[in-house]
């Protein structure tokens, strides 16, 4: 096994779901030692606890409990701060401001911090405080609007967290890691202001760009991507299965005709006038068989031609499979289970069972002793409920 690409950096992350939590998860994943920062339990207070199969990064990461609104919480996480190399971090904008832990305060402790703050809409601006989650991100940034419909539906709901997990949690991996290359060479820090909704723009970036060069507007059956044309669409086969089909060069549309049976469309392609009747041609023909027919007949046919596959297919896909994409996890009371593994480019894929902490267990006497705490102040900022 090679040493992991981010062993020796200490993330601190201040959130509990969303885009942050999103981000520390990949860093973990890249092999930095990543500390999820609560606050202290109330007895009236509600904590959100993910639980145990949500968000794979959970694995293996630590975690501290501290007061943050009283000035030895405060005290004890920058004690923390001093000798980390990121913080991450989700409140509203002006919040850790507030708390005495914003950028400022650590930089005073830290001169090469890098600190991410991710918020919706940025740390500015007349939206900065509202309130929103992944779908209105994908709304206010187009996505909803281009997505194929008929005259008169409603924009369709995405089958995933686009703005959560691309445009706020990568995006913000991204920033880190350039922050951190960066100071690896100049030794200065960084403030990283993250946009969820500006994250998205770059995703959707094709129609916005058209727009604002030609003036024609984006929406469904706008172009090729939204479906204007039939090579580039989803069918429904004979068992009640979906195929998508994504033909756009030449060469692999008229494979999928060929394949189809429909060779009297292979010149077609692109005809707007001609759509209508390939697309029934199409339709039809995907009805007559079963989808895994179909599958076998394209394989090696190069059609772009590909299962719509449902999460319990997916996760038994042999491609997946072959690739370690599952792996084996286990929880201290849930037992062992399957959950996506590190899956990105140069993450550490050697496969083994990952260990998956009780949300319950924390870290905080180590990493404070650690950072130079005595034992007598311990037991002090303990027995006030400073920290737990």
């Amino acid at each position: 096994m090679t040493t992991p690409m981010l062993a020796g950096t200490t993330v601190l992350d201040l959130s509990s779901v969303g885009p942050a939590t999103r981000a520390s998860s990949l860093l973990a994943d890249y092999g930095a030692r990543v500390v999820k920062v609560a606050p202290v339990p109330r007895d009236a207070g509600v904590q959100i606890t993910p639980p145990h199969y949500a968000y794979s990064g959970h694995r293996g990461l630590e975690r501290a409990q501290f007061d943050l609104k009283s000035p030895d919480g405060k005290g004890a996480f920058l004690r923390l701060a001093a000798k980390a190399d990121v913080i991450i971090e989700s409140f509203r904008p002006g919040v850790v401001a507030r708390l005495g832990i914003g950028y400022d305060d650590v930089q005073a402790v830290n001169a090469g911090i890098v600190y991410c703050s991710t918020s919706g809409f940025g740390q500015d601006g007349p939206f900065a405080a509202w309130a929103a989650h992944d779908l209105n991100y994908q709304a206010m940034a187009g996505v909803l609007d281009c997505g194929e419909r008929a005259p008169g539906d409603k924009p369709a709901l995405p089958g995933a967290t686009f703005a959560d997990s691309a445009g706020g949690g990568m995006q913000a991996v991204m920033a880190i890691l350039a922050a951190l290359v960066r100071r690896g060479t100049t030794g200065e820090g960084a403030y990283l202001d993250v946009s969820i909704v500006e994250g998205v723009l770059s995703l959707t970036s094709l129609y916005i760009d058209e727009y604002l060069a030609t003036g024609a507007v984006p929406g469904p059956g706008h172009n090729i991507l939204t479906g204007r044309y039939a090579c580039y669409d989803t069918y429904q086969c004979a068992d009640g299965t979906w195929v998508a089909v994504g033909a756009i060069e030449p060469a692999f549309y008229r494979n999928l005709c060929r394949v189809l049976g429909c060779d009297e469309h292979a010149d077609g392609q692109l005809v707007d006038a001609r759509q209508p009747a390939i697309r029934a041609a199409f339709t039809a023909a995907f009805a007559s068989k079963p989808r895994d027919e179909w599958l076998h007949a394209a394989l090696g046919a190069d059609t772009c031609m590909s299962p719509v596959w449902s999460v319990p297919d997916l996760v038994d896909d042999p491609q997946l499979r072959a690739r370690g994409v599952f792996v084996e996890a286990e929880h201290p009371t849930a037992g062992t289970f399957r959950q996506l593994g590190p899956l990105l480019a140069g993450m550490d894929k050697t496969p083994r069972t990952h260990a998956v902490p009780d949300a319950s267990v924390t870290h905080t006497d180590a990493l404070l002793t650690e950072a130079g705490l005595g034992p007598d102040e311990l037991a002090s900022l303990r027995e006030r409920g400073v920290v737990a």
